[in-house]
């Protein structure tokens, strides 16, 4: 088996000496397409600041490429929830691009390969042709594009996107995911994402996070599983994983509502 790209060990993390992730243990494999999920609240963007090292976890160890998080900013892309623009700012699209140039070699290049580097990340998100518009002239879904384009350009050889269609349309979605789907033949991609039956089709496993993770490497999501998860428990038994071995649905409604007496 290959070595991870992140390895997560015992990982426990608090907000104010509120446990938000307690003992995680998770690995992401070169080559997975891996959809987070799980209640609001339950941790899922906690756990991408700490992969990126953004944050430190309380306990545990987090590890990227055999080296603490944090440390190699250059092999992750990020997209975060929210970008925040000031549409009225005169920069243009391709220099929002160069930007993510920047974080991944120390320095923002002038030089032409820099140039190249933004307009094929551009290209391969299918808007290169955008690249000396305003980046306030574009659509939520023309943006979300640019700003993957921006994590892509520093050659990262993974991908974080966190709820990365709340700017676009239902109709959108499906374009977008396919995207994704082309884009992990050559990254490994782990997104947040509410869209369940939309990206149950494009991914290859699952993380469910509520507090603690649960991993399934299957791709899908069913009607009845996103049914059990919203919003699921904290205990050690994963709605998800009760669905998949057969559980009935009774069953899991007991295990989520307390019992009287």
């Amino acid at each position: 088996m290959k070595t991870p790209i992140v390895k997560i060990r015992d990982v426990y993390f608090a907000y104010n000496s509120e446990a938000v992730l307690q003992d995680v243990n998770f690995d992401i494999h070169q080559g997975d397409f891996i959809a987070m999920i799980g209640p609001n609240g339950g941790g899922k963007t906690t756990l991408l600041k700490l992969i990126l090292g953004l944050l430190k976890p309380d306990r545990g160890d987090i590890q990227v490429n055999g080296i603490a998080a944090g440390k190699t900013s250059a092999a992750i892309g990020y997209v975060p929830q929210n970008v925040h623009i000031n549409r009225n700012f005169p920069i243009s699209v391709i220099d929002v691009v160069r930007m993510g140039a920047r974080g991944a070699r120390k320095h923002w290049s002038q030089k032409s390969s820099c140039q190249r580097d933004a307009v094929a990340a551009l290209d391969s998100m299918g808007i290169a042709g955008q690249a000396q518009r305003k980046i306030g002239e574009l659509s939520g879904g023309q943006r979300q594009r640019v700003f993957i384009a921006r994590a892509l350009v520093g050659q990262p050889s993974l991908l974080l996107l966190d709820e990365p269609t709340a700017s676009i349309d239902t109709r959108g979605q499906a374009d977008f995911f396919r995207l994704l789907r082309d884009l992990n033949r050559t990254i490994t991609i782990l997104v947040v994402s509410h869209d369940l039956l939309v990206i149950s089709r494009y991914v290859q496993s699952v993380a469910c996070v509520n507090r603690r993770l649960h991993y399934h490497n299957q791709a899908e999501i069913t009607g009845e599983m996103m049914e059990t998860m919203y919003p699921c428990t904290v205990e050690e038994i994963c709605p998800v994983e009760l669905v998949a071995h057969g559980l009935p649905h009774r069953v899991l409604k007991d295990h989520d509502e307390p019992h009287h007496d």
